[in-house]
């Protein structure tokens, strides 16, 4: 009897898996140029204005309207180290906007650092990526919280519904308190962040010309938000979205039709393509429990089903090491799903930083959320649309 189970349970896992190659395949539709534009601005995918006027329609707010004085505060807060408790770490520590020109120290600081990486920090060290390209972020006393988590890029992040692993920020004046705060991160009060900045002559100053309160955390928040939402960037992608259809190499455009027809735009999705929504990760992960691969051999032929080798494999939530052991939003495995703007400059990659290679990530990504073995080709055309997805942050001459 015990026998008859045990086979029962080896038949199923094998017919769960070869039955995605057993259902016929529909005949792979093409779209034109027009139809991948179409199908792109129905999803709200639209492209990051180039004009002024376009990016204030966008992001401008009554609460808290952007002004090239407020822009230049924020950006002089996002640079400081007076934000973290031992005055180590600044914003622009995690997030990655090339190097901070008043510390001298810094590429060689990164290079050294037990958590650097030759594929990492040091061959990237000029891009834009919006974040550390480390494994786990660092923050004050050289610090890494318990749940490991690596760093989402901050770039086009004011256009996300989400912030946060978990999404719990809302909106980009939501996440400033929360790192500033953590222990693990700045470790700094919002008290202690007003009283130094009122005993810095410069920022009081500076503050009182902008807000009529002067310096209060509010006002700090406000100043941070404005300069984030100027971290926005162009790329081929938005060229195309905007009807010229050579700026996508012909590859790219066919991982474009992948990315709609296998189903990545149904999360990846939005003006940042990514950031709007909250999903489980992974939807799939039956193959976790019994390795069946290679059993069904002529080596089995005849023989007793004692005598099978299977691979009972110890039970993981995720396709990788969980190092940190993070599930995400109540932990239920939900996550914020990631921008792929400038995803090939922001490896490694998901919540722990398990995964250095983009090419890795893209056949995770197909075979645990979307339930299909990408080919190698698939997988190259994929990766040449993300490549059209890097661009540089658009500097607005009215906040010059």
């Amino acid at each position: 009897m015990l026998r008859l189970s045990l086979l029962a349970i080896i038949i199923i896992v094998a017919w769960i898996e070869v039955l995605p190659y057993l259902i016929p395949k529909k005949p792979k539709k093409t779209y034109s140029d027009e139809q991948l534009r179409e199908i792109a601005l129905s999803r709200g995918m639209h492209p990051i204005p180039k004009e002024y006027d376009a990016f204030l329609k966008l992001l401008d707010s009554k609460e808290n309207p952007i002004t090239k004085e407020k822009v230049t505060l924020g950006k002089k807060l996002f640079f400081d180290t007076i934000l973290s408790s031992d005055k180590t770490i600044s914003c622009a520590s995690c997030h990655l906007l090339g190097k901070n020109p008043h510390n001298k120290n810094q590429f060689l600081d990164d290079i050294s650092h037990p958590q650097s990486k030759t594929d990492c920090m040091v061959c990237h060290i000029k891009d834009e990526s919006g974040s550390d390209r480390l494994a786990t972020a660092i923050g004050v006393q050289g610090r890494t919280a318990p749940n490991h988590l690596n760093t989402p890029t901050i770039l086009n992040s004011a256009l996300a519904k989400y912030r946060m692993w978990d999404g719990s920020a809302k909106t980009s004046l939501d996440a400033v308190a929360p790192m500033i705060h953590d222990k693990y991160k700045m470790n700094l009060t919002s008290a202690e962040v007003v009283k130094r900045l009122k005993n810095d002559t410069a920022y009081k100053q500076i503050f009182a010309q902008v807000f009529t309160n002067g310096v209060t955390f509010e006002n700090l928040q406000k100043a941070l938000d404005v300069y984030q939402k100027t971290l926005l960037i162009r790329s081929a992608y938005d060229r195309f979205l905007e009807g010229d259809n050579q700026a996508l190499s012909e590859e790219a455009k066919r991982g474009f039709r992948n990315f709609i027809q296998l189903g990545c735009k149904g999360c990846h999705t939005g003006i940042t393509v990514g950031g709007q929504t909250i999903q489980k990760f992974p939807v799939r992960n039956y193959n976790h429990i019994i390795d069946v691969t290679g059993i069904f051999s002529t080596e089995y032929i005849g023989r007793d089903v004692a005598a099978f080798n299977f691979n009972f494999k110890q039970y993981h939530r995720y396709p990788f090491e969980n190092k940190g052991e993070y599930l995400g939003k109540d932990n239920n495995q939900l996550f914020r799903v990631p921008i792929l703007r400038n995803v090939t400059k922001t490896s490694p990659y998901f919540h722990n930083g398990a995964v250095f290679d983009i090419r890795e990530a893209v056949r995770i990504m197909g075979k645990y959320q979307l339930s299909m073995e990408l080919t190698e080709v698939q997988i190259d055309e994929l990766v040449a649309f993300l490549k059209s997805l890097e661009g540089d942050v658009v500097e607005y001459k009215e906040l010059k």
